[in-house]
């Protein structure tokens, strides 16, 4: 990295920026309460509270949001007629899935390689430590130049819309000239991005009933509906011989025509067995950044171990749909609690229960702040020329924002890149990327409060 004041502090923060991650992996900040101690996010939200006060910031506050969790907010004002800079972040994670694949425990950081492991680390407590190093850098250095708020999300992995409720409740409280969204990550180690666009999602509980109570598969199967096997069939109905999603009424003909995503290295990123192929057409970026996706996130039925010879009565499914800019989220669920409908068997029972969504979003890249961001991630990587993308995953918050606030301009950038291997076991953070981003930020902010 090109040796400056900002990045040489940034540098000697590493150890403490290390420590700080370590105590805030350890809460088991999962927005799911029936499977994790809602003392656990509160502690988390606590931790960040604490942080902002400790950096001076005024109004700090934890607020109540509708889906019954916290996120916490913090303002800390800048020069008299500065710009105003949201950073946004979350302290939710997502569950550790299957512990005992991951080679340490998930709430405990630990380094190996030269990587930070830990639920988390990468999304998207890492995302917190960036903005806290960012400002302490740009304080030891002459000051921070512009208006800051922080918002840290306590809910964004569960997809329940609790803070855009709230700040649709309350629109003056994120106002911003420009907004960070610390959420997203790299094209890869050492590639400095921004991703200029998201999916949206939709979250569907379906279920299918067909007997009254489970029977004797001897006795009465092959006559006897089975809900399980009506559910698998509605469930394959969901895509098409090659892999491609098929939702009735559901069409996307867009096409990506920024970075593209190398096969060869999109198998390799996504450990892809030997022999397997990769579904759908079109090439990778299309197919995982402008493209619709179907994922069956779950299945309500007997595990192998303990299974009886029963015709099942009942049976449940949750099913995630990414949907594409340019398709309004809304419609979507509802083509595809109707396709659902349309394709369920024999005429059993079925009912479907929307229970998460969210918008996708596009950002405008013509905005001041792109240039002012392009020049600080040149600086932080060495002249390497920062690069757009797009990301299958989903904010929702992102386009809550962009509609309430129309002139604010929007910058994801964030510590996801490919072998932070988020949401999965082993999720990692790589602190050179974490050093990095906090010096694109801090100066991002310097050159944003110039321009």
């Amino acid at each position: 990295m090109t040796s400056n004041p900002v990045a040489e502090t940034v540098a000697s923060l590493m150890p403490r920026a290390r420590a700080e991650l370590t105590e805030l992996v350890a809460f088991k900040s999962v927005a799911d309460f029936e499977q994790f101690p809602r003392s656990e996010s509160e502690g988390a939200a606590n931790w960040v509270a604490d942080a902002l006060r400790a950096e001076g910031f005024q109004d700090v506050a934890l607020l109540d949001t509708p889906d019954g969790t916290q996120s916490v907010y913090g303002f800390l004002p800048g020069p008299e007629g500065s710009k105003t800079v949201l950073l946004y972040a979350h302290y939710d994670v997502q569950p550790p899935l299957d512990e005992d694949g991951w080679e340490t425990p998930p709430f405990e950081l630990t380094e190996r390689d030269g990587r930070w492991y830990g639920r988390g680390a990468a999304d998207c407590k890492g995302g917190v430590v960036m903005h806290l190093l960012a400002l302490r850098a740009l304080k030891a250095n002459g000051g921070i130049p512009v208006g800051v708020k922080v918002i840290a999300e306590g809910s964004e992995e569960q997809g329940t819309g609790g803070l855009e409720r709230y700040a649709e409740d309350h629109p003056e409280l994120l106002t911003a000239d420009t907004i960070v969204i610390g959420d997203a990550g790299n094209f890869r180690v050492g590639v400095p991005t921004v991703t200029t666009a998201l999916r949206g999602m939709t979250l569907v509980r379906v279920r299918v009933d067909t007997l009254e109570g489970n029977l004797h598969s001897g006795q009465f199967g092959g006559a006897a509906p089975d809900a399980l096997g009506a559910l698998i069939r509605i469930l394959d109905s969901l895509r098409a011989e090659d892999g491609s999603t098929t939702v009735d009424g559901l069409t996307s003909a867009a096409r990506w025509d920024g970075l593209q995503y190398d096969e060869t290295q999109f198998r390799k990123d996504a450990k892809v067995l030997d022999g397997v192929e990769l579904i759908g057409s079109g090439t990778v970026a299309d197919r995982i950044w402008a493209g619709p996706s179907v994922t069956v996130l779950g299945i309500d039925c007997p595990p192998v171990v303990g299974a009886t010879p029963s015709v099942q009565a009942g049976a449940r499914a949750l099913v995630s749909l990414r949907v594409p800019p340019g398709v309004d989220a809304v419609e979507a669920t509802k083509l595809l609690e109707a396709h659902l409908a349309a394709h369920t068997p024999w005429g059993a029972r079925v009912s479907t229960e929307q229970i998460g969504q969210g918008q996708a979003f596009r950002a405008d890249t013509t905005s001041p702040a792109y240039a002012a961001m392009a020049e600080a991630m040149g600086v932080a990587y060495d002249g390497a020329e920062m690069q757009y993308a797009g990301q299958g995953g989903s904010i929702p918050l992102c386009n809550t924002l962009a509609s309430l606030y129309p002139r604010a301009e929007i910058l994801l950038i964030g510590l996801s890149e490919p072998e932070a291997q988020i949401h999965a076991v082993n999720e990692s953070v790589s602190p050179d990327e974490l050093e990095r981003l906090a010096v694109a930020e801090a100066l991002f902010l310097r050159n944003y409060a110039a321009g």
